[in-house]
C-alpha cells in the first residue's frame, strides 16, 4: 500500500523490481531511468496513477515491463520506449493508456509481445510495428483503434496470435497476412472490415482459430480454408458473406466449431460437412440455405449444439438424429421443414433445448420424447401438429418452457402435467384441446405464465390456479367454453400483470378482481358478468371493448342499477334513451315505407320520369331502418 519509494530509484545495479499486487498508489516515480540495470519492471494488479515516465527510455537493459490493471494509468506511451532495445516483453493491458501507438515501437527488434488490450489507444496501427520482426503476440483487442491494418504485417514470419478484435478497424484485410505462416490465432471481430476474406488465408497451415464475426465482410468463404489443417475454430457470423458453404470444410477434420449465422449464404448444407468428426458446435442460422439437413450431421458423435434457424432448409428431420448422443441444443424453427418428429429423438438424454417452431412439421409428438430427460426448453409452435399431448410428458421434471401453440393439437389436458414443477411458461393456445382444465396445474409452483386461449376447454376455471405463487406474466384462458363462477382464490394472484378470460361462458361479479393491484391488462368482454364494475382507478380507466358483451354488469354511479347491482354499461340510462328515440325514429319510417307501398298512386306534372321508383324509396327507407338497428345494438354495448 502507500507510494513506491522514490529511494528505489537510488539502487543502479537493481536488476530485478516487483512490486506487482500490493495495492500501490500514486504514479510510477519520475526517476525511474535511473535503474539503468534493471531487467524486469513487474507493477501489474496495483492502483497506480499517472502517466509513464519518458525516462522510461533510459533502460537499455530492460526486457519485461508488466504494468497490466492499473485502471488509472493514463496519457501516451512515450516515444522513448522505441529506447528499451532489448524489451521482449510490454503489457500495458487494463489501464487507461490513450493517445496513438508509437512509431518508436518499430526499433524493438526482440519484442515479442506488445500487450495494450482494454486501453484508450486510439489511431492507427502504425506500419512501423512491423519492423519488430521477432513480434510473436500482439494483443491490441478491446481499444479504439482505427484506420486500416497494415498490409506491411505480412513481413512478421514469427507471428503466431493477431488480436484485434472490438476496435474501430476499417478497410479490407490485406491478403499478406498469408505471409505469416506461423499465425495459429487470428481474431479481427467486432470492427469494421470490408471486402472478402483473402484467399491467402489458405497458406496458414498452423492456423487454429478464425474469428472475423461482426464486421461487413462480403463475397465468398474461400475454398482454400480447407488447407488449414490444424484449424478448430471458425468464426464469420455476422457479416455479408454470399455463395455456397464450401464443401471442402468438410476436410477440415480438427474443426470444433463453425459459426457462419447471419451472413447471405446460399444453397445446401454440404454433406461433407460430417467429415468433420470433431464438431461439437454448428450454427448456420439466418441465411438462405435450402434442401435437406443432411444425414451425416446427426452421425457426429461429439456434436453438442446444432442451430439452423431462419433458413429455408426443407424435409424432414432424419431419424439418425437419435444416434447424436451429445446433443444438447437443437434449433431449426423457422424453416419449411415437414413431416413428423421421429421417435428416435427421445435417445437425446443430454438434449436441453429443442426448438422447431414455424415449420411445417405434422404427426404427433412422440411419446419416446419423455427420453430426453434434461430437456428445459421445448417449443414446437407454429407448425401442424395433431394428436393427443403425450401422456409421458410428465417425466421431463426439468422442463421450464413449453409452447405448443397454433398446432391442431386435441383432446383433453392430462392430470400429469401438474407434476411438472420446475414449470415456467406453459402455452397452448390455438389448438383443439378440449375438456376441463386439470386442477392439478395448480401444483406447477413456478409457473409464471399460462396461456391455454383459443382451445374448446369447458367447465369451470380451477381454485387451484389461484394458488400460484409465480403466476405473475399472464393468465389467458380467452376463446374457450369455461363457465360458472371465476373462482375467488384468482384475487391471490395479486402480481399477475395480465388477466384474459373473454369469449367464454363465465358469470358472476368482478369483485375478484379489486386486489389484483398490479393488473396492466384485463380483458373479460363477452361473458355473462354481472353486478357492480369495482370503483378503482384501474377499472375507470379500462376501454369499454374490454367490458363489453356482458348485458348484466353495471358500472359505479349508474343511477340504472337496481338494489343487486344488475345494469347496463357505464352509459346504460343513455343507451335506454337512445334505444327509445331510435325506435320510434325506425317506427316512423315503416310507416312512411307502407304509406308509399299501400298508399294512392299519384302522378304530378312530371309523371313517372321525375319521380324515384318506389322499390328505390323502400329501399333507402329499409337500409336506414337498418342502420338504426346497429346504431342501437352499438350504443346498448
Amino acid at each position: 500500500m502507500g507510494e513506491i519509494p522514490s529511494e528505489l530509484c537510488g539502487l543502479p545495479k537493481l536488476k530485478q523490481l516487483y512490486l506487482n499486487s500490493n495495492r500501490f498508489e500514486g504514479s510510477i516515480p519520475a526517476l525511474i531511468g535511473n535503474l539503468t540495470s534493471l531487467m524486469s519492471l513487474m507493477l501489474y494488479n496495483n492502483q497506480l496513477s499517472g502517466k509513464i515516465p519518458t525516462g522510461i527510455g533510459k533502460l537499455s537493459n530492460l526486457e519485461v515491463v508488466r504494468a497490466s490493471g492499473n485502471k488509472n494509468l493514463e496519457g501516451p506511451l512515450p516515444q522513448e520506449i522505441g529506447n528499451c532495445t532489448n524489451l521482449v516483453m510490454l503489457g500495458l493491458a487494463v489501464t487507461s493508456i490513450s493517445g496513438f501507438l508509437p512509431s518508436s515501437l518499430g526499433k524493438l527488434k526482440k519484442l515479442e509481445t506488445l500487450a495494450i488490450y482494454a486501453s484508450l489507444l486510439s489511431g492507427p496501427i502504425q506500419p512501423e510495428l512491423a519492423q519488430s520482426t521477432n513480434l510473436q503476440n500482439i494483443y491490441l483487442y478491446k481499444t479504439l483503434l482505427s484506420g486500416s491494418i497494415p498490409h506491411q504485417l505480412g513481413n512478421l514470419q514469427n507471428l503466431q496470435s493477431l488480436l484485434l478484435w472490438q476496435n474501430e478497424l476499417v478497410g479490407v484485410i490485406p491478403p499478406e497476412i498469408g505471409n505469416c505462416e506461423s499465425l495459429v490465432l487470428i481474431d479481427i471481430s467486432m470492427n469494421s472490415l470490408t471486402g472478402s476474406i483473402p484467399a491467402s488465408v489458405g497458406n496458414l497451415t498452423n492456423l487454429e482459430l478464425l474469428q472475423l464475426s461482426v464486421n461487413e465482410i462480403s463475397g465468398q468463404i474461400p475454398r482454400q480454408l480447407s488447407n488449414c489443417h490444424e484449424m478448430t475454430h471458425i468464426e464469420l457470423d455476422n457479416n455479408q458473406i454470399t455463395g455456397t458453404i464450401p464443401s471442402e470444410l468438410g476436410n477440415l477434420t480438427n474443426l470444433t466449431l463453425l459459426f457462419l449465422w447471419q451472413n447471405k449464404l446460399q444453397g445446401m448444407i454440404p454433406p461433407s460437412i460430417s467429415n468433420c468428426q470433431n464438431l461439437e458446435a454448428l450454427d448456420l442460422s439466418q441465411n438462405g440455405l435450402t434442401g435437406p439437413i443432411p444425414k451425416g450431421i446427426f452421425q457426429l458423435k461429439k456434436l453438442n449444439k446444432l442451430l439452423l434457424l431462419s433458413n429455408n432448409i426443407s424435409g424432414g428431420i432424419p431419424p439418425e438424429i437419435g444416434q447424436c448422443g451429445l446433443l444438447t441444443r437443437f434449433r431449426a424453427s423457422n424453416n419449411q421443414l415437414t413431416g413428423s418428429v421421429p421417435s428416435q429423438i427421445g435417445n437425446l438424454s443430454s438434449l436441453n433445448f429443442l426448438d422447431l417452431r414455424l415449420n411445417r412439421i405434422t404427426g404427433s409428438i412422440p411419446d419416446e420424447i419423455s427420453g430426453c430427460r434434461n430437456l428445459t426448453f421445448l417449443d414446437l409452435h407454429s407448425n401442424s401438429i395433431s394428436g393427443n399431448l403425450p401422456s409421458s410428458l410428465n417425466r421431463l421434471a426439468l422442463l421450464q418452457f413449453i409452447d405448443f401453440s397454433d398446432n391442431l393439437i386435441e383432446g383433453p389436458l392430462s392430470p400429469n402435467l401438474g407434476s411438472l414443477t420446475s414449470l415456467s411458461k406453459l402455452v397452448l393456445a390455438k389448438n383443439q384441446v378440449s375438456g376441463p382444465i386439470p386442477t392439478q396445474l395448480g401444483s406447477c409452483a413456478k409457473l409464471q405464465l399460462l396461456d391455454l386461449s383459443s382451445n374448446q376447454l369447458t367447465g369451470n376455471i380451477p381454485s387451484s390456479l389461484g394458488r400460484i405463487p409465480a403466476l405473475e406474466i399472464a393468465l389467458n384462458l380467452s376463446c374457450n367454453q369455461l363457465s360458472g363462477d371465476v373462482p375467488a382464490e384468482l384475487a391471490n394472484l395479486d402480481r399477475l400483470s395480465v388477466l384474459d378470460i373473454s369469449y367464454n361462458h363465465l358469470s358472476g361479479d368482478l369483485q375478484f378482481i379489486a386486489d389484483m393491484q398490479n393488473l396492466v391488462v384485463l380483458n373479460i368482454s363477452h361473458n355473462n358478468f354481472s353486478g357492480r364494475v369495482p370503483d378503482t382507478p384501474f377499472f375507470a380507466k379500462l376501454p369499454l371493448s374490454v367490458l363489453s358483451g356482458n348485458p348484466s354488469l353495471c358500472f359505479s354511479g349508474n343511477d340504472g342499477c337496481d338494489s343487486s347491482g344488475r345494469g347496463g354499461s357505464r352509459h346504460v340510462s343513455g343507451a335506454h334513451l337512445a334505444m327509445v328515440v331510435l325506435l320510434c325514429a325506425a317506427g316512423a319510417l315503416l310507416l312512411a315505407a307502407l304509406y308509399i307501398i299501400l298508399g294512392p298512386k299519384r302522378r304530378g306534372p312530371m309523371g313517372f320520369h321525375g319521380e324515384p321508383k318506389e322499390e328505390t324509396i323502400i329501399f333507402e327507407l329499409l337500409t336506414e331502418l337498418a342502420a338504426m338497428s346497429i346504431v342501437a345494438s352499438s350504443s346498448w354495448l
